[in-house]
């Protein structure tokens, strides 16, 4: 069984700080990456669960929010007096 191995663009590795140079692959389960300019080698599990979001300033619901006052809006005609 032929494994395609994909550079990485942008890539840089990790020990020798060459760009370009990390190609990665997946065979049994496991994601591997190699550097071709040196003898960088690395196997990483693959995970299927994605990590949960970090909160932030701009997806954490404000005080301001979380109050379920609700207003009705009137609309005015200018037009009319």
């Amino acid at each position: 069984m032929v494994v395609a191995k994909r550079f990485i663009a942008g890539a840089v590795c990790p020990r020798c700080a060459s760009m370009d140079r990390i190609r990665t692959w997946e065979q049994h389960g496991i994601r591997y990456r190699d550097c071709v300019s040196c003898d960088f080698f690395e196997q990483l599990p693959i995970e299927e669960e994605t990590p949960a979001e970090l909160e932030t300033r701009v997806n954490r619901i404000r005080q301001s929010q979380q109050r379920n006052d609700i207003q009705a809006v009137k609309i005015l005609d200018p037009k009319r007096k």
